[in-house]
Formats: C-alpha cells, sequence, structure tokens
C-alpha cells in the first residue's frame, strides 16, 4: 500500500505542473506553500506525512461506505416496502441505463434511506474533541484541556429529539430534509460536523446511491433466515456476524 501511494504521490506532484488538480494536490499545494512561506522544511508535511494522509483517506472512505451499504441492504431487505418504493424511483429515473451524476441528484427516496439508515447506524458511533481554552456550557465549567465525547449513537436514537419511534426505519423523517428533521438542533452528525466536518461525505453519498441504484436495477432481495442481528463496533459500526441477505434476479 505505501509503495501504491508513493507512487501516486509522484504521478500527482508531476500533474500539478501541468495545472491539473484534486484533493491530494491541494494538499501537496498547501504544505509546498507553508514551507516556502516560513522558510523552514519543519513546516508543511513530510512525503510520509502525506503517505498516511492517503491511507486514511482510502481505508476510512471505503469501510464507512461499505457498511453504509450493508446496513441500507439489511433494512430493506426488512422493510419490502421501502425497497420497492426506492427501485420503482430508480428505474423512473435510469430505468436500466447506467446511474448517471444527474439522475442521481434526484434520487429523493434513496436520499431520506440513506439518511435514515445512518441516524440508525452511524459508522463511527462517537465523536472526541479537546476544548483549547476555559468554556462555560450550561451550568458547567468546561477547563482548558478537556476532552470531550459526543456519543452519536445515543443521540441519533433519543426519544427527546427523534420522538418514541425513534429506534424504528422510518425515512420518511427526512421527506423535508435533515434541517427539518432535527428542528434545526445540531442532533444527526453521522459525518461530524463544524470545520472538521468528513470531507469526504458528498462523495460517499454518491457512491453509495450508485452502487445501491445498480443493485436494485438488478436484484430484489431480503433477509435470510440465518441473519442475527448484532450491530458491533470495529470502527465502523457494522453487523458482528454479517448480513445474510437472499438476492433475487430479477
Amino acid at each position: 500500500m505505501k509503495a501504491s501511494m508513493m507512487s501516486m504521490i509522484d504521478k500527482r506532484m508531476i500533474a500539478m505542473k501541468t495545472g491539473k488538480d484534486d484533493l491530494l494536490g491541494i494538499l501537496l499545494d498547501s504544505s509546498y506553500e507553508e514551507i516556502k512561506q516560513h522558510g523552514n522544511s519543519n513546516f508543511g508535511l513530510s512525503i510520509e506525512d502525506f503517505i498516511e494522509e492517503c491511507k486514511h483517506f482510502y481505508l476510512a472512505g471505503q469501510k464507512t461506505t461499505k457498511d453504509l451499504l450493508v446496513w441500507t441492504m439489511v433494512l430493506l431487505g426488512q422493510h419490502p416496502d421501502w425497497q420497492a418504493r426506492a427501485r420503482d424511483e430508480v428505474l423512473l429515473v435510469f430505468g436500466k441505463e447506467k446511474p448517471d451524476i444527474n439522475g442521481l441528484n434526484r434520487l429523493k427516496i434513496v436520499s431520506m434511506i440513506f439518511n435514515e439508515v445512518l441516524r440508525l447506524y452511524p459508522p463511527i458511533k462517537t465523536l472526541e474533541r479537546m476544548v483549547h481554552e476555559d468554556t462555560k456550557l450550561g451550568n458547567i465549567i468546561l477547563p482548558a484541556g478537556s476532552p470531550l465525547r459526543l456519543h452519536l449513537l445515543l443521540m441519533h436514537h433519543d426519544k427527546e429529539i427523534w420522538g418514541d419511534d425513534a429506534k424504528e426505519f422510518k425515512p420518511e423523517r427526512f421527506f423535508e430534509g435533515v434541517s427539518n428533521a432535527t428542528k434545526g438542533q445540531s442532533s444527526y452528525l453521522p459525518f461530524g460536523g463544524g470545520p472538521r466536518i468528513c470531507i469526504g461525505q458528498n462523495y460517499a453519498y454518491l457512491e453509495a446511491k450508485v452502487a445501491l441504484a445498480m443493485i436494485l436495477q438488478e436484484f430484489c432481495f431480503e433477509i435470510s433466515p440465518s441473519y442475527s442481528h448484532a450491530p458491533h463496533t470495529i470502527i465502523p459500526l457494522q453487523p458482528q456476524f454479517g448480513a445474510h441477505l437472499i438476492l433475487r434476479k430479477l
């Protein structure tokens, strides 16, 4: 993996000279500007740092999107009515053609389903932050240096926020978008929030939509009798004993 990342970085450094750019190019360019500004190679990132960042993007993005699709298929296998609604929407937009970017943006039902899946089974169950200066939060004083941990699973299942049916799969919660579903509160954070929100959020949604749309075009599926429901955290949250599904060609 290290050799593969190094090769990718070398190619990107050559491409930058021709004006081509992407996330890795922006990262490289930002680091070079830091070094140039301070005149010291101790500023900016080393090649080893870049390799570690690339590994992080690849592994974090792959595992989380994979488990989003797994949980989505589990829940749609348990709720055939929503599976049928999602398939009808996909066939209406794409027919049997390969999904494209314009059509993906029109998949409202699929978006509602993904939002609800991420509410019930967020890939990462906690967010961690550190307070950098003394802060008053209600009646609590948080000294500088205090670590904070926000438990997303508890927040996403809180009946005071989501209602008595908080543990139920109800994509219609998001019919009018996330903001209306949360009544403007910061109570839905599957990708984190603030300036350090997941950089791959939009890409993950598009990637998952493409995969689910292509599955729905070709297959119907249901939960196997051998499936045992056991959400388990091994970064990210995933079915401990696998997701046993029965797929049938349409």
